[in-house]
Formats: structure tokens, sequence, C-alpha cells
């Protein structure tokens, strides 16, 4: 329905906003000199693992020696790589946000579900009650038929009618 175009717009709207403030980010970074040496660590470490999954993947000899990046390419990529992980964890917690909300929503549908059959059960037995008297005076009035024999209930039936119509007349 409209969820599939909500959820593009919203992703997208996400992306606009984390990105200046990302490019923030990536800026900071490169000033700072303990978060510098910092970000050029972990620019580092994350070259030496792509480079060696990269080596792995295609077959060629992993004990080779890799050269470290310069100081400028390490803060750019960790500054880079900071960067994504702003966005990325913006997003990953609107995900979270929106499959909570949804679960909510969920389970208070789910309790709506059962409030109303529990309704129903009540109703459904409130209904077996009233059938079971109807057929207990059923009962009673055929065993009063049997006793008294069906001509003496019609007497009966028609006494009172005759008996309401000459007291409604007087």
């Amino acid at each position: 329905m409209a969820v599939l175009p909500l959820v593009k717009l919203g992703t997208l709207t996400l992306r606009t906003i984390c990105k200046p403030i990302a490019n923030r980010l990536k800026k900071e970074a490169g000033y700072h000199p303990k978060f510098r040496n910092f970000i050029i660590n972990i620019a580092q470490t994350n070259h030496r693992f792509t480079t060696r999954m990269q080596r792995r993947i295609y077959g060629q000899a992993t004990d080779i020696a890799i050269r470290p990046l310069n100081e400028e390419k390490a803060v750019q990529a960790a500054a880079d790589l900071l960067g994504e992980l702003f966005v990325f964890t913006v997003a990953g917690a609107a995900v979270i946000f929106e499959v909570q909300r949804s679960s909510r929503s969920e389970a208070r549908k789910e309790e709506l579900r059962k409030q109303e059959i529990q309704a129903i059960k009540t109703r459904s037995e409130e209904l077996s009650k009233e059938v079971q008297l109807l057929v207990q005076k059923l009962e009673e009035v055929e065993q009063l038929a049997r006793k008294r024999g069906l001509a003496d209930i019609l007497n009966f039936k028609h006494a009172n009618v005759v008996e309401d119509k000459k007291s409604k007349s007087n």
C-alpha cells in the first residue's frame, strides 16, 4: 500500500540529513591529534584486513608483507569509514525503532482480538445457559401436559383468556 513509498522517502530523508553530519565528523577527525592517531590505526587495521581477505578470495599468497597506507590516505579512509558507520548506525537505529513500533502495534491488535474472542465466549456461555433454562422450562411444561392431559392445559389457557376479557370489559 502506501507503506513502501513512505519507507523509501524516510530512508532518503535520513541519508540526506546524515550526510552533512558525517562530513562534519570526517572533517573534525582530521584535526585532533589523538583522535587522528586513533583513526589512522583503525584505517591501517582495516587496510590490512581487507587486503588479506582480497588475497584469500583471489587465491594469492597471504604471508607477503602489506604496505601501510600513507598518513593522509589513512585519515581519509578512516574518516570515510567513520562517516559511513555513522550513516549506517542512524539507519539501523531507524529500522530497529520501526520494528519495535510495528511489534507494539501488533501486540495491541492481538490483545484486542483476545478481548473480542473472550467476549464471544462469554456471550456463548450466556446463550448456552439461557438455552438450558428454556429446555428445562419446556420439560416442565411437557411434564405438566402429561399429568393433566393436553386438553386440560388448553382449557386452562382458554379459561385465562376468557377471564382476562371479562375483567377488561368490566
